[in-house]
């Protein structure tokens, strides 16, 4: 049996969108590997992520160590303040359905990640409604359907998001960084959503750390491929499908030689629900991983269903 890997690559910003998913739909053709994307779809708003310095223990310093202003460029960072906030979704309207016509997985990451990212456990349950509302209309205009998986901004997720992503109807979330999927439990309340998380660190998180560089990242994720558990990775369309392109084709060329078998988080859902009940239960706390600012939505000790 060969090692497992589904590619979850999400969309934060407008030149992400326009320039980052181009590349990386290159990228991934030339490998033959289908990946799953989330694309945020409202304003960018990216410039406001500058009183996370106020806000998150180690947001400047994580900013400094991974060189932030090179990768995601001076224009990006004014965004929602310096510069007015471009939507994102008008930026690119062909590419969603590009990017299922070459038979990747489509789904939401959110309407305004920076606010979703910094404000969600200050929202109602109306706003958070609104929010995937919004998303999903722009989902709609652009794909002529409506999405079925969501991965929360940010890592951050809460029972009231979980709640309106059961309402809506959605197949799965992709909301926490975790071991293997399962059901959400928040205080004595199980959500009914599938919840596949991201079960490998992040390029942003440990570049610069310890002085890990884009090879030694790629070197530790394909370390830690294995035929027994199916892995999710993380990346983004504005740093692999940006300057650190070439090391991630690069992974990927080594990912094929080493055999490791590709595959989209639906597919993997659909295949779980077939069971549900042997999907277990688990609590979701909020705390810091190394290499990251602030605290991310996380999976504790699983449960039995009951």
């Amino acid at each position: 049996m060969n090692p497992r890997l589904a590619l979850k690559i999400d969309v934060d910003t407008l030149e992400g969108f326009c320039q980052g998913v181009p590349a990386l739909l290159k990228i991934l053709e030339d490998q033959g590997v289908r990946a799953s994307f989330f694309l945020a779809l409202g304003p960018d708003n990216s410039g406001r992520a500058i009183w996370r310095v106020f806000r998150q223990q180690g947001f400047l310093q994580k900013m400094l160590r991974t060189r932030a202003p090179a990768i995601y460029g001076f224009k990006t960072m004014c965004y929602g303040t310096l510069l007015p906030a471009p939507l994102i979704g008008p930026g690119a309207p062909q590419l969603p359905r590009r990017i299922a016509a070459a038979g990747h997985e489509v789904g939401l990451h959110g309407y305004d990640h920076v606010g979703w990212h910094d404000q969600l456990f200050s929202f109602t349950p109306a706003r958070v409604s609104r929010e995937i509302s919004q998303a999903q209309q722009a989902f709609a205009a652009a794909l002529g359907r409506r999405a079925l998986a969501f991965a929360a901004p940010g890592w951050q997720c809460s029972y009231a998001s979980r709640a309106v992503l059961a309402s809506q109807g959605f197949l799965y979330g992709s909301d926490t960084r975790g071991q293997a999927p399962y059901f959400p439990r928040f205080g004595s309340q199980v959500t009914p959503v599938l919840e596949i998380p991201t079960t490998l660190p992040t390029l942003d998180e440990l570049l610069g750390f310890n002085g890990c560089g884009p090879r030694d990242f790629f070197r530790l994720v394909r370390s830690r491929l294995q035929a027994t558990q199916p892995q999710v990775l993380t990346i983004h369309a504005e740093v692999e499908g940006g300057p650190l392109r070439d090391e991630f084709a690069r992974f990927l060329a080594q990912c094929r030689a080493q055999r490791v078998e590709f595959f989209r988080l639906e597919d993997w859902a659909r295949d779980l629900l077939q069971e549900p009940a042997q999907i277990p239960v688990a609590p979701v706390h909020s705390r810091r991983l190394p290499g990251r600012a602030g605290k991310v939505s996380c999976q504790g000790t699983a449960e039995a269903w009951g």
